[in-house]
């Protein structure tokens, strides 16, 4: 519901963030989720799109976006003091961002990715986030943002190929 809430909020807000140029855009994004998403995913997901901002050009090349989303992912990384395989959404975006940088990442592979990624942190001791305070009692359950960035990576793959 947390996480709705702030997407649903960007929805409302579409029209005027679509005529934005895109670090416009994605900077209003993240501002957006950081005023509506309670808890940690409101500052980490708003740390994700503005990083995204601050790092893409208007007009971005896959390149350009490998790069991007590994500084949006060390900015995650430092502003929730987690790494990967601490049973976090970085479970899932920093595989993503590296295997966009590798050149051969399709729409296909990157949402396979994430999806594998998510389902890895199921057997996973959560080490950070809220899922930490529940200790062994996290293994055996997918971390929830681990899931939503699946969720996410799968839309923005879905919006870009034009499938919405």
């Amino acid at each position: 519901l947390n996480m709705k809430r702030g997407f649903d909020a960007v929805l409302a807000d579409r029209a005027n963030i679509l005529a934005k140029p895109l670090p416009e855009a994605l900077k209003a994004i993240g501002m957006t989720l950081v005023m509506k998403v309670g808890g940690a995913s409101g500052p980490l997901y708003g740390t994700l799109f503005m990083a995204l901002a601050k790092e893409l050009p208007a007009e971005p090349s896959l390149a350009n976006l490998a790069r991007a989303l590994t500084a949006a992912v060390d900015a995650v990384k430092a502003r929730g003091k987690a790494d990967f395989d601490n049973k976090t959404m970085l479970d899932v975006l920093g595989p993503v961002a590296k295997h966009l940088g590798n050149g051969s990442a399709t729409f296909d592979s990157v949402r396979e990715l994430a999806h594998s990624r998510a389902e890895a942190t199921v057997p996973m001791k959560a080490i950070r986030g809220r899922a930490s305070f529940l200790g062994e009692r996290s293994i055996g359950h997918m971390d929830p943002g681990a899931r939503s960035s699946e969720l996410m990576i799968a839309a923005v793959c879905d919006g870009l190929e034009g499938k919405e």
